[in-house]
């Protein structure tokens, strides 16, 4: 290649692009409809795509931020998220501000046609399921064979007219939009259940993996099926599952965020144990309590749980314990448990601290599951080992041992007894 070529390449590369966003920005073929509120509207998306309105240079929009340096920019400087995918937000960049229901395009215009009219079915089988329910709740239980068979045959009809308010909007395009642009409600089945269901793809299965390489299970519980997902963070850092973390930010309480993906509010109970604490004496390991708490409301909408701001007394009955390992000890796995609290019952603080022992390692999770009869919902889990900063943590937390050091026993040799030389001559 000559040099005149090489040095009108990039010249040309950048006229291409000028030009395909000045095409990109002329109006294209009209819609179906030319009412004069369409019209407008048109004329408002062409004056808010002029470049003259764009964001000035240097600012970050969550809305078309594409590149992953400027997403990490955005969050560090904003604290905001970018909003959808980011295949989305770069075909954002060069596209006119059309509203989604009314892309002019006659085999999509089409398709949602037949999905509107499969929808005005579904919410005429919502609304027969609906009178069925409340007619089989006047007729007395002596004639539906029982209270028991009564409430079953209940319980079968709520679980169906849930599913058909799923089918209703699992082919809207209007609610995956508003779904992979993170506007969902979770009040709302249908979001509840993508959301559900998009967690169980990718992040339930790395937390199950995390649990079983670890031995979470069995070690501290002998079974695990985790329905909620937990997240976890100390500040303004994400930790996921199985991650080490400095013990200097873990010495303050974390944040975490509990999503439960069926309605209604219910209480629950977190706890943090440490399964991996030394015994000298007996040559093994015991369980540690790092925290506990109960009574703690959640919902689907409401899923941030502030481990510091959580009362003194009424909740919280025992209080953070900074994660810490002696020197030359092999790392600690910290398991992070959420409990639901059976039928939404409200724990009594005096009967927590009869049934758990008194001493923090000689916490039993087992036991606190046999008496209560709860079942755990989410887990997390994160791993902690002797660092620089592991002293000074120690020492402001009032935990002794800092100046402790484990070291591995050497293994004796083998009685050597020296052959007579004689016999190889």
């Amino acid at each position: 290649m000559s040099s005149s070529a090489q040095l009108t390449k990039p010249l040309y590369a950048c006229l291409k692009c000028s030009i395909k966003r000045d095409w990109m920005l002329i109006p294209k073929s009209r819609g179906f409809q030319t009412s004069a509120a369409l019209k407008l509207q048109a004329s408002n998306d062409a004056s808010s795509s002029n470049p003259d309105t764009l964001p000035p240079l240097g600012v970050l929009d969550p809305n078309i931020v594409s590149s992953p340096r400027l997403e990490r920019k955005l969050v560090r400087t904003t604290g905001q998220q970018p909003v959808g995918s980011r295949r989305r937000r770069a075909a954002l960049q060069n596209s006119r501000n059309i509203p989604f229901e009314q892309l002019p395009y006659q085999c999509f215009q089409e398709a949602r046609k037949v999905l509107l009219a499969d929808r005005e079915e579904k919410l005429k089988q919502i609304e027969e399921e609906r009178r069925r329910i409340a007619k089989t709740q006047a007729i007395p239980a002596a004639q539906c064979g029982g209270e028991f068979v009564k409430n079953g045959r209940l319980i079968r009809m709520q679980k169906y007219l849930e599913k058909l308010k799923i089918l209703a909007d699992i082919n809207d395009p209007v609610i995956k939009k508003r779904f992979e642009d993170g506007e969902g409600d979770m009040n709302r089945p249908i979001y509840r259940f993508l959301a559900d269901r998009k967690w169980r793809q990718q992040r339930r299965l790395i937390l199950v993996q995390r649990i079983n390489q670890m031995h979470i299970v069995p070690d501290v519980l002998p079974h695990l099926d985790p329905t909620a997902e937990v997240r976890l963070a100390f500040g303004r850092r994400n930790v996921q599952p199985g991650e080490f973390v400095d013990s200097l930010i873990s010495e303050t309480a974390p944040r975490l965020n509990v999503q439960v993906f069926n309605k209604g509010e219910r209480r629950v109970s977190i706890m943090v144990v440490d399964p991996d604490v030394p015994n000298v004496e007996t040559d093994g390991f015991d369980s540690r309590c790092h925290f506990l708490a109960i009574n703690i409301p959640i919902s689907p909408t409401s899923t941030s749980v502030a481990l510091s701001g959580l009362s003194e007394g009424t909740q919280v009955l025992r209080p953070w314990l900074p994660p810490h390992a002696q020197k030359g000890s092999p790392y600690h796995r910290m398991a992070i448990f959420v409990y639901e609290q059976r039928d939404g019952r409200k724990l009594e603080a005096k009967t927590i601290e009869r049934i758990s022992t008194g001493a923090q390692n000689e916490f039993r999770l087992s036991k606190f599951t046999r008496n209560f009869q709860d079942q755990p919902i989410g887990v997390h889990l994160f791993r902690t080992i002797w660092d620089e900063n592991m002293a000074g943590v120690m020492q402001r937390a009032g935990i002794e041992g800092a100046n402790m050091e484990f070291k591995r026993k050497r293994p004796e040799k083998l009685p050597y007894k020296k052959k007579d030389g004689a016999r190889y001559r």
